[in-house]
């Protein structure tokens, strides 16, 4: 029997997808077992129109929600803090485009690195407020994931690999995702949300058993 496949639609700057892919690792690493699941990472733009150079967070979310995002902030953050994420919104200062970072995981699954450096972008984000939209900050990250950095700046630069991520980020909307994150467990299972850590326990074991015959 093939390991189960886990696709998990995010994005980079969502930092319920960062809780969220927090909870299904934590429930990974806790059941075990000899085939494990082979996770792979879909792209989903929150906000298709946000400029190469960024737009300031608060004044995009005080257009999109109104009044004070301050309050958000503080229910986002306790719910990180429960699940090991030391997530602080006075560092993430920018909402920024995530073409290029969706560019290079797209490039880190055939080498294996995929869901190691979808980590070290959430965490470079949330935790260190560094720009994912600036090439030389993906390259310096990338650079500890299988890329040399003239390698992942031309990747990011691309216009052509931009487009194709442009594209696969349309492919899940035409799916019928319409928020993330969003988690497939082959072909049988879905989750959306970041679902308490028991849920995605109970969901992979349902999803790896056996199909009745």
């Amino acid at each position: 029997m093939a390991p189960l496949r886990i696709d998990v639609v995010s994005d980079l700057v969502c930092p319920w997808c960062y809780i969220g892919t927090r909870r299904l690792e934590q429930a990974l690493d806790t059941l075990g077992g000899h085939d494990a699941p082979v996770v792979s990472y879909r792209p989903f733009l929150l906000d298709p129109s946000i400029p190469p150079e960024g737009v300031d967070l608060r004044e995009q979310l005080r257009k999109k929600y109104g009044g004070d995002p301050e309050a958000m902030f503080g229910r986002v953050e306790a719910a990180a803090h429960e699940t090991g994420i030391p997530l602080d919104f006075a560092k993430v200062r920018r909402m920024v485009s995530t073409i290029g970072a969706h560019t290079l995981l797209r490039h880190a699954a055939p080498r294996g690195t995929q869901r190691a450096l979808a980590t070290a972008l959430f965490a470079a984000y949330f935790l260190d407020g560094r720009d994912l939209g600036q090439p030389a900050v993906l390259a310096s990250l990338a650079v500890s994931h299988g890329f040399a950095t003239d390698e992942a700046i031309s990747l990011i630069g691309d216009a052509s690999e931009r487009r194709r991520t442009r594209e696969d980020a349309d492919e899940s909307e035409r799916r019928g995702v319409e928020g993330v994150p969003f988690f497939m467990f082959g072909d049988r299972l879905a989750l959306a949300g970041a679902q308490p850590l028991k849920v995605f326990r109970s969901t992979i074991k349902r999803a790896s058993a056996p199909l009745a015959s």
